[in-house]
């Protein structure tokens, strides 16, 4: 289903078909996971694609740009507890997970609910890379090229009502091919996330469907995820197909298995512990043997963008 509008478009503004077909054939190439690097490029809304991801924009928010992590340890070291708690064995099961024709259903406080195609939305949109630092909750941390969207603007598209105050976000639940969850009782599935609306509207929070230039691999959450960078990486929901808006703050996954230990809202902490380790540092992947530990920054260095959302928050309390 395309999002629709009544407002009168001008002639001016329509795309020319040709585009849009040359769009639509490259998103489907890019979520059935078929492209090669440097394969296709910028997929602007009002000029043909060039055909190279290296004409994607990088966005404003980019940052370490100098230090990326390599791309074989981001896509081999994956807590994906759906397929094993072995991050490496999670890269080869994910491989058995369906992502063609992949369908989003919006539902809850929004004036256009309903089931649209994953190729249909990112039609509408322009991609860009973005840099970001992602910070595990366990302590280490990556620094990732994703390549996706602003989450705002899904959601102004969708036409919130006044009463949505938070965003709910459910992956896919597909027990024939992710074998934790038939077997494992440890967890709820499927997997749930939330976020408050101001949170989900914030420029740094984006959807992304790939990464180094590339498609999203399986085991990193494609064919749609969340990237949250201020937030530890739990709150990054992988696998979407489901995201509601909501007034009252849904449970999610890891706060229902164990608040005292996974906050609903996870902002990066350096200053509040795990309750088994410390969070005051964090070993960068792909750093030398010898390098020191990196010293976690409040709100994984985004303090500067995202500090206001909490300036009344008792953030040792708003874990």
């Amino acid at each position: 289903m395309i999002i629709k509008t009544n407002k009168a478009i001008p002639a001016s503004e329509i795309t020319d078909p040709l585009v849009f077909q040359q769009r639509r054939n490259i998103i489907k190439a890019l979520l059935a996971g078929t492209l090669l690097p440097a394969a296709i490029g910028s997929v602007s809304a009002n000029t043909v694609p060039q055909l190279r991801w290296p004409a994607l924009t990088k966005s404003k928010h980019s940052t370490d740009i100098g230090l990326i992590t390599p791309p074989e340890l981001v896509k081999n070291y994956t807590n994906y507890y759906e397929f094993s708690f072995n991050k490496q064995d999670s890269t080869e099961l994910a491989q058995s997970l369906h992502t063609d024709n992949w369908t989003i259903e919006i539902s809850g406080e929004v004036e256009k609910p309903g089931h649209y195609q994953l190729e249909d939305i990112l039609g509408r949109q322009t991609l860009q890379e973005y840099v970001y630092r992602f910070r595990c909750v366990e302590a280490w941390s990556m620094v990732i090229p994703w390549i996706g969207f602003p989450l705002v603007d899904l959601i102004k598209r969708l036409k919130p009502l006044s009463k949505a105050k938070f965003v709910k976000f459910t992956s896919i639940y597909d027990p024939e091919n992710m074998p934790k969850q038939r077997i494992n009782a440890m967890l709820d599935w499927p997997y749930v996330e939330a976020l408050r609306i101001d949170e989900a509207v914030h420029p740094l929070t984006i959807l992304a469907v790939g990464m180094y230039g590339d498609a999203l691999p399986k085991q990193n959450g494609a064919a749609l995820r969340l990237v949250v960078p201020w937030k530890y990486g739990f709150k990054s929901i992988k696998a979407i197909v489901k995201i509601e808006l909501l007034n009252r703050a849904p449970m999610t996954t890891w706060h229902a298995f164990a608040p005292n230990e996974y906050g609903f809202y996870a902002n990066v902490n350096p200053s509040v512990p795990h309750p088994r380790w410390s969070q005051f540092s964090e070993r960068r992947l792909g750093s030398r043997f010898f390098t020191p530990r990196r010293q976690t920054e409040l709100y994984n260095g985004y303090g500067e963008q995202v500090a206001s959302l909490y300036s009344d928050m008792d953030l040792r309390h708003f874990y």
